[in-house]
């Protein structure tokens, strides 16, 4: 009998349109929950793939370095050892070059929480026409 009491009456209507916004607000909340969740997990990726681009552009770099310090050692013909040492080293280093600027230009693009950002202020734009 009480829960008949609750549900009609002048303030019944009341009742419900605060239990539809809070529904509503609970399930913005656990959308924009979720979307930081994945884009977390793709940030997590990306740097996953800077620190294979960064190991990379180390191994070439060191190859370059280890490349001239044989080459050095190394006894070839005297006539082209110093072209042979420098097409090595030079290519080496260039491929370390290349892997540098790939690797710097990846982590410039990243940005942390960007689609969960967007639709806060997507959020935040729409509540204000509102009122």
């Amino acid at each position: 009998m009480a829960d008949n009491r609750q549900h009609q009456g002048p303030g019944s209507s009341l009742v419900g349109i605060g239990q539809r916004v809070l529904t509503l607000l609970i399930q913005m909340v656990e959308t924009r929950l979720r979307l930081a969740v994945v884009e977390l997990e793709e940030e997590k990726s990306r740097l996953f793939q800077l620190l294979l681009l960064l190991g990379l552009t180390m191994l070439f770099a060191a190859f370059g370095l280890m490349s001239l310090l044989v080459l050095i050692i190394w006894a070839v013909d005297p006539q082209y050892r110093l072209a042979v040492m420098i097409a090595t080293t030079a290519t080496l280093l260039l491929l370390a070059l290349i892997g540098a600027i790939w690797t710097l230009r990846k982590a410039r693009s990243t940005s942390l929480l960007r689609y969960t950002r967007r639709e806060l202020k997507t959020d935040r734009e729409l509540l204000e026409e509102k009122e």
